[in-house]
């Protein structure tokens, strides 16, 4: 399937300007999809899963989440030490403005129905989206920092507010991302009484779904993908026949 892909510019609400990485599938998209990097910028592996969903049918857009410290940010994933730098500069008022401009750009696109997902750090982002905009749902991969963690205290006390259901992905053997956090943000959404899917790869590790790290996991990637397009599909006809922009 043929698709287009171009850098847009956006402008956040905290008056920063950010590049975001955009691929357009052929024909009129299914959705808008928000794509939230991992810890290593929006690289060769991001702009990969960007057009993959492209590739199904939804007009999807990644935007570079370190724009304020390290625009064009990218490097690779055994420079832990600058990506650890980057992650300690961020603050969740600066990814909210930047959730914010990203679907922005995709309601000004033409997309009512718009979901989100994201990897690592771009998993907690997910979360944070589906706080604070309309969206049909969210999938979150191996998300560090929902529960607490050396970056920051987490979200557990928001996700009493999350408007949209939340597809969980996990790795078992996932040292970042210990069984008790894993197990705070499950009993804070079930607490709360939001809707939510869990899954745990027991064989897998952290970042088992991007093939260009050493943890990746074929079998788990391979069973990831499925679930998560029919979580996205589910969802959004869900909200079509409520007639709804956002739950």
């Amino acid at each position: 399937m043929d698709l287009d892909t171009e850098y847009v510019n956006l402008s956040a609400g905290d008056g920063t300007a950010l590049r975001a990485y955009v691929a357009h599938p052929a024909g009129k998209p299914r959705a808008g999809l928000l794509v939230f990097q991992e810890a290593f910028g929006v690289n060769a592996h991001i702009r990969d899963v960007t057009q993959r969903f492209a590739r199904e049918g939804y007009l999807a857009i990644s935007p570079e989440l370190f724009h304020r410290t390290a625009p064009g940010f990218e490097i690779g994933y055994t420079d832990m030490g600058p990506a650890f730098e980057q992650l300690r500069a961020l603050t969740d008022a600066g990814l909210e403005a930047d959730i914010r401009a990203a679907h922005g750009w995709l309601r000004s696109s033409g997309e009512s129905q718009i979901c989100a997902t994201g990897y690592c750090m771009g998993g907690r982002t997910a979360c944070l989206a589906a706080l604070m905009v309309p969206l049909a749902c969210s999938v979150s991969y191996y998300g560090g920092g929902i529960a607490p963690s050396q970056f920051g205290a987490g979200l557990l006390d928001r996700l009493k507010d999350l408007s949209a259901p939340m597809l969980f992905f996990w790795g078992g053997l996932d040292h970042h991302i210990p069984p008790e956090s894993v197990q705070a943000v499950t009993s804070a959404v079930r607490a709360a009484g939001k809707p939510y899917t869990n899954v745990e790869f027991s064989f897998a590790d952290h970042g088992f779904f991007c093939d260009q790290r050493a943890s990746y996991n074929a079998t788990a990637a391979a069973l990831a993908w499925p679930l998560t397009l029919a979580f996205l599909e589910t969802h959004l006809a869900a909200q079509t026949q409520k007639g709804g922009a956002g739950v």
